[in-house]
């Protein structure tokens, strides 16, 4: 079976492109080596990919588009497809979390966005197949008015490494919910989910070519993916500098829709009127110590009232020291590595500049377990940070908590506002006129604890939609599905 050679570090471990149904070569020699970043060795060389690679796998999604095999089959056998290959990625979920752990460093007793829950997540979207609806226009009684939505047609995917899996699903359930065939770029540094994800489908029953996967390098594959003429749509997720890029290639080339979730810098704002200062700090540090704080969405600003920000950073430094950290394949493992040796530099890098530039480390700041080899970086913070520092204004992607600290409501709001990004915001207050207030005066998403987050809430149905140089188009939920389909008006004129 190609999982037991997969999971074997041997000369069978390989990944290739899948393209119309099947495992295939890259049209390119070129190479990349793929680290475990728990003792930095190397796991296996992916190709590095092509330009050919991108075409061929374009080129089957089109023909699989152009057929309707997908597109135009009934909604109850895409519907049914889709919740096959949630059963199946289900089934493999403990695989899916080890290949995730052993590349990218999620520890396998991590749940938050594991395996188990991209298949829920498949299964939502598998639910909202047969729930895409049009309008119809009230109209003059010589005219009929109507408006389908119809899928964009071939869908680019190009997805992170912070969560390969369930990224993936992301991406890949909605697209596929909507009627698109997908072309899958997964990171260099995690790719085996993807592929083993675009066979679990054919065993599903997606027909060929509905799911292909290109691996390689962004500068090869993704910038491919971005300029190609015959892509419809690329969804992206990653830095705000690519997610530009992404944007100039398709002005570059025929002007295809680009949904993008990109950098994030989201404040924790805790107001002293009567929050549960421990519930909130084991809440802000769990949330920090989730995937080493290797999430866009964190909340990586902690502002704080000045008259507790004593005692909130001493409850939270003490959560900090709670963790099990080591090989994020053993079940006690809370806390893993940094996903590579270049992540690990760069958040080294803004630790250090955090210092010159006058902040306070209280806590954390250096690298440990150095005898693995591995990229481990303790949980960091810094107080006393200054608003116009890089360490408050830009994406450390790391275990590194920056504290500012506000007198007032107004202060709070220009602080948190104060940001290139809009991607989420986290506010901890007992008083109902200052969550309204900070709710509609934040521009980015925003949660309001007047309690630890508990339960499921939303589930999958929220959605949300980025401001600034966070990116564009609504993500997640019935809003996220139909930034993949197309509004196509319909007017009949008659007698």
């Amino acid at each position: 079976m190609w999982m037991s050679a997969l999971t074997k570090n041997d000369a069978k471990e390989r990944v290739t492109p899948f393209i119309n149904g099947t495992l295939c070569d890259s049209g390119g020699e070129a190479t990349v080596d793929v680290t475990n970043p728990f003792n930095g060795r190397r796991l296996l060389s992916i190709p590095a990919g092509c330009v050919k690679d991108c075409d061929r796998a374009v080129a089957a999604a089109r023909r699989a588009f152009q057929a309707g095999v997908w597109s135009d089959a009934p909604p109850s056998f895409r519907k049914q497809t889709l919740h096959r290959l949630a059963d199946l990625l289900a089934s493999e979920a403990a695989t899916f979390d080890a290949l995730d752990a052993e590349e990218m460093g999620k520890p396998i007793s991590v749940g938050f966005c594991n395996a188990a829950a991209a298949a829920d997540l498949m299964r939502f979207y598998a639910e909202a197949v047969d729930k895409v609806m049009g309008d119809v226009y009230s109209s003059d009684r010589a005219s009929f008015v109507a408006q389908r939505r119809v899928p964009r047609g071939v869908v680019a995917a190009v997805v992170p490494w912070n969560f390969p899996t369930f990224n993936a699903i992301l991406k890949v359930a909605p697209a596929l919910a909507a009627g698109n065939c997908v072309v899958l770029k997964p990171s260099e540094l995690s790719s085996r989910s993807a592929v083993l994800l675009a066979q679990l489908g054919m065993r599903a029953g997606l027909p060929a070519g509905v799911l292909n996967v290109v691996p390689g390098l962004g500068e090869t594959v993704g910038r491919a993916l971005g300029l190609h003429k015959d892509v419809d749509m690329v969804s992206f997720t990653g830095s705000s500098e690519i997610g530009k890029r992404m944007l100039q290639y398709a002005g570059q080339s025929n002007m295809k829709v680009i949904m993008a979730e990109c950098g994030g810098k989201s404040p924790q704002i805790v107001f002293d009127d009567g929050v549960d200062l421990e519930a909130a700090a084991r809440a802000i540090a769990q949330f920090l110590l989730t995937n080493q704080g290797q999430i866009c969405s964190v909340g990586s600003r902690l502002l704080v009232q000045r008259s507790i920000e004593t005692v909130l950073l001493d409850k939270i430094g003490a959560h900090f020291k709670s963790i099990t950290m080591g090989d994020p394949l053993a079940p006690t493992t809370t806390f893993g590595p940094i996903v590579s040796e270049k992540q690990c530099a760069r958040v080294e890098q803004y630790i250090e500049a955090a210092a010159a530039e006058g902040a306070q480390r209280v806590a954390g700041g250096g690298r440990v377990l150095t005898e693995t080899g591995g990229y481990f970086i303790e949980p960091t913070i810094f107080r006393q940070v200054s608003p116009r520092s890089r360490i408050a204004r830009e994406e450390v992607f790391g275990p590194v908590l920056a504290v500012m600290t506000f007198e007032d409501e107004s202060e709070a709001m220009r602080i948190a506002n104060d940001t290139s990004y809009g991607l989420a915001a986290y506010v901890w207050t007992a008083n109902l006129s200052t969550a309204m207030r900070m709710a509609k005066g934040i521009r980015s998403s925003v949660t309001i604890n007047a309690a630890p987050p508990a339960g499921e809430g939303a589930g999958h149905a929220f959605s949300h939609e980025p401001a600034g140089e966070s990116g564009i188009y609504p993500e997640s939920g019935l809003a996220g599905m139909e930034s993949y389909l197309r509004r196509q008006l319909v007017s009949f004129n008659h007698d």
